[in-house]
């Protein structure tokens, strides 16, 4: 939820729905002290760096003619808190190359609640990965946000039937039955 992928959306919708929807989460999860972790692209990265994102999507947060100094930064009603942990990542899945395996291991966690932008890359891809890791993937479906809509639902259409369990923001927290996050451990 850094700045810079935010820059896709027109004031107001999807993304802001989204930002609604994941604070009512973060909200809930530092609460009950479910650790909270985000994945971020760090600034300036190289082009060797970036690699075939370089080709894809440019140069990145923080680089270029339209760099701006909040890029990488999370947008303000998500920001982390003291005791939340930002995962640097170079590529979509937030599991490449990165620690967060290993943290989540070290807090005895086997599940992971997944939101953010965008669906059909970042948020697909890492709850694939979790999947392929022995790591019980939510997708909430509501907390996700992509290009459009197409992108969103062929996102959650392969995602459920594949490699994570759908939920909602309010099944997360499990609006109308009096438990809350009742599929999460």
């Amino acid at each position: 939820m850094q700045n810079y992928f935010l820059r896709a959306y027109t004031q107001g919708a999807p993304a802001h729905r989204v930002i609604v929807h994941i604070r009512e989460l973060l909200t809930c999860c530092r609460a009950l002290s479910v650790p909270v972790l985000y994945s971020a692209q760090p600034p300036g990265q190289t082009q060797t760096q970036r690699g075939l994102l370089h080709d894809f999507w440019g140069a990145g947060p923080g680089v270029g003619p339209h760099a701006r100094s909040d890029d990488t930064e999370i947008v303000a009603p998500l920001r982390p808190g003291a005791a939340d942990t930002i995962v640097i990542k170079h590529r979509y899945s937030a599991f490449h190359e990165t620690e967060l395996a290993e943290l989540l291991a070290a807090a005895g966690r086997d599940q992971l609640m997944i939101t953010g932008v965008y669906a059909h890359l970042g948020c697909l891809l890492t709850a694939a990965d979790a999947f392929m890791s022995g790591i019980q993937p939510f997708l909430v479906a509501d907390a996700v946000a992509d290009f459009d809509r197409g992108h969103h639902r062929r996102a959650l259409q392969y995602a459920a039937s594949r490699c994570a369990v759908l939920a909602t923001t309010d099944g997360a927290l499990g609006a109308g039955s009096g438990t809350v996050l009742p599929t999460l451990r």
